[in-house]
């Protein structure tokens, strides 16, 4: 447990030492600030509109403010993953430090759990930047928090997921940019294959639509936490730590 949290603090730290952390921090906090105060105003608008006209009926604020702003964060996370994965190891291949780390006493579950580790916390950062617009919400409106909590819990198995796909896709090169590119084509394939089912019902089509992350992240965004769901993201993070440590293997016999 050691090494890994000493893994854990070496990597948080190099993505605070270089631009990658505040750049992400700084996208993120405006486009999420951005979503928030588009869904906002057309929520307050549509509040006014509904008096003037004496429609006198409650508007749901999780379904007409949060539940939009998690789903439009979720889609947000494809562009922002494949910027925190792909330096995990392609940074190491090229700078040629990744020969003492296959070789060093350390084990690879250690080393590839203190690196995801890392990436998640940085994207738990980020997450609770987004959360900042939600103190708005709680004092100016009575939305449920219950509902809000699930569907942060469902983003962060979601970049569990994809984190530890876009950490085995880094270390299968020393390239940064091809790193990155083939995460988010991978995150991005995963997001829509869900569309096939939406013109075709033949098994095969079921079957690309359960793989597809948005069948299962939706249900998180509604509120509702179903244990499918999260076996599916939990599944998801295990495949892509395994393959990581695979190809951590073959480095390792070839060091």
């Amino acid at each position: 447990m050691r090494n890994v949290l000493t893994i854990w603090r070496k990597e948080l730290r190099s993505y605070f030492v270089s631009p990658v952390a505040y750049l992400l921090l700084l996208m993120f906090a405006l486009i999420f600030g951005f979503f928030f105060w588009n869904i906002v105003s057309y929520f307050v608008y549509e509040g006014m509109e509904s008096q003037m006209r004496g429609e006198m009926f409650p508007m749901n604020v999780n379904e007409r403010v949060v539940r939009p702003l998690l789903s439009n964060a979720s889609v947000v996370g494809l562009f922002l993953i494949p910027l925190i994965t792909m330096r995990l190891f392609a940074e190491e291949k090229r700078t040629g430090t990744i020969e003492l780390l296959v070789t060093s006493p350390i084990r690879d579950g250690e080393l590839i759990l203190g690196k995801w580790l890392a990436a998640l916390t940085l994207y738990g950062g980020l997450l609770l930047l987004t959360a900042l617009n939600f103190v708005w919400v709680f004092k100016y409106g009575n939305p449920d928090w219950k509902p809000l909590a699930i569907g942060y819990l469902g983003l962060l198995l979601q970049a569990g997921a994809m984190l530890a796909i876009g950490m085995f896709i880094s270390t299968l090169t020393k390239n940064q940019i091809i790193a990155g590119a083939a995460t988010f084509g991978i995150c991005l394939l995963l997001w829509v294959l869900g569309w096939a089912s939406g013109f075709e019902t033949a098994t095969w089509a079921s079957v690309l639509s359960y793989i597809s992350v948005t069948t299962h992240i939706e249900s998180f965004s509604k509120g509702v936490l179903d244990l499918k769901d999260a076996v599916y993201f939990v599944t998801l993070t295990f495949v892509g730590i395994f393959f990581t440590a695979r190809s951590l293997e073959s480095l390792r016999w070839r060091s």
